[in-house]
């Protein structure tokens, strides 16, 4: 029987410094990544990396499906099995299910209700589509994780005032400096989280916001639409001179600021007071930083006191919230359970016509007397029969309570008629 698997790491289990060793940091990792999963007997696979978490979800035709995709996320990042143990987690069935529909609904993240999320998780399915490394199951799967996220920002509060990653950035630095009306910022990264740290920076009345990008062209523009002024790449170290405030968020795996080019930074700035919020990850900022005078390194694990309050600002909509995740599962299940039941009236049939065509060949070629015509007849006799013994048994699985749950007596089934190691 075909099961969702799922393993991953996330803020709840792992602090950045890990996290960062388990992202798939580059855009070529995630068809990879899925390609290693199809040959490891899993049929399906999507993967979900973004700040916060790096999920893998599969579907497993086998039993071992789960550990075999816990190996192969360990040999994918070079570590060992053991080692990851008390960071990552795993789901199966339902609870895999359910996993995914609170994570796309913003039930799970460090910040409730984040506005991000539901766009990764669509662009990761999208990703996985576009690699043909999805299937029904997790077609379906994915889609009704979109429909739930949907569902909870119309129908709840969860989504009101949209809290992010970039918004808690900002309010860090105004936590520090009060308001930045009158400050200066750079900016490094031109992607979506900087985007929306620039949208609302610009609304706080900032004297001057530089952009710096590796690719220039997106840099500039992102600059010119939010008011600011484009550095080049390479002028970073020079400009950290004048801003109060440096934000960076920009993917890859080597250190964008490191502790020497701050020491440098601040004695060309006589030790005057700088602020580094590191939303990356991996992280861009060496976190030795932390220890220079007069720097103030934050990342998206100094985040908490944020998150305490965007959680109790929005406590009173989890119930309501968790009740459309708990629909949405709920539908899933009825549907995997309807398919599975496809899938056993067909592995039946197959059965059945295997039996079919050893009692023929037994016993008609015995019939020397039977003429071509009457061999037609016995054939049609014996199918009708068949078809007939099996339309009561199929249309009762299909009414029953088999069709709510994991339904694992569908897999009970599966044994007593002897097509359990079905493959189909």
């Amino acid at each position: 029987m075909k099961r969702v698997v799922m393993v991953g790491v996330s803020h709840h289990t792992a602090p950045v410094e890990v996290r960062e060793r388990l992202a798939f940091g580059h855009e070529s990792d995630a068809p990879g990544a899925a390609d290693l999963c199809r040959e490891r007997r899993l049929t399906e696979a999507v993967i979900l990396s973004t700040c916060n978490r790096s999920e893998v979800y599969a579907v497993a035709q086998n039993a071992d499906g789960e550990e075999s995709l816990r190996e192969w996320y360990a040999a994918f990042h070079r570590l060992p099995h053991d080692d990851l143990q008390s960071w990552t987690y795993t789901r199966t069935g339902q609870d895999a299910v359910r996993h995914l529909y609170r994570v796309a609904s913003g039930l799970d993240s460090m910040l409730l209700g984040e506005a991000e999320i539901l766009g990764q998780v669509r662009d990761a399915y999208k990703a996985a589509v576009e690699q043909k490394t999805t299937g029904p199951v997790l077609n379906r799967l994915f889609q009704g994780s979109l429909e739930a996220g949907k569902r909870v920002r119309t129908q709840t509060d969860i989504g009101a005032r949209p809290m992010s990653v970039a918004f808690a950035g900002v309010k860090l630095a105004e936590r520090v400096f009060g308001k930045l009306r009158g400050h200066r910022a750079l900016l490094i990264g031109a992607g979506a989280v900087a985007e929306q740290v620039a949208d609302h920076m610009r609304n706080r009345g900032l004297r001057e916001l530089l952009v710096a990008n590796r690719t220039a062209e997106r840099g500039d523009e992102l600059a010119r639409r939010f008011g600011g002024r484009a550095v080049s790449w390479p002028e970073i170290e020079a400009t950290m001179g004048g801003p109060e405030i440096v934000v960076s968020s920009v993917s890859g795996q080597d250190r964008v600021i490191t502790r020497a080019m701050v020491e440098r930074v601040m004695r060309a700035r006589g030790n005057r007071e700088l602020f580094l919020v590191d939303l990356g990850v991996p992280r861009n900022v060496e976190p030795s930083v932390r220890e220079l005078y007069n720097v103030y390194l934050y990342d998206l694990d100094d985040l908490g006191g944020i998150v305490e309050q965007n959680k109790k600002a929005r406590q009173d909509e989890i119930p309501r919230a968790e009740a459309i995740v708990s629909e949405q599962v709920a539908k899933f299940q009825m549907w995997m359970a309807s398919s599975e039941i496809i899938d056993l009236v067909l592995a039946l049939r197959e059965k059945v016509r295997h039996e079919r065509e050893q009692i023929l060949e037994e016993h008609l070629n015995q019939m020397a007397g039977l003429t071509p015509d009457g061999r037609r007849k016995a054939v049609k006799q014996l199918q009708a029969l068949i078809d007939r013994i099996l339309q009561e048994p199929a249309m009762d699985w299909e009414e029953s309570q088999l069709l709510r749950g994991d339904a694992p007596e569908l897999r009970a089934v599966r044994e007593i008629i002897g097509v359990a190691g079905e493959k189909l």
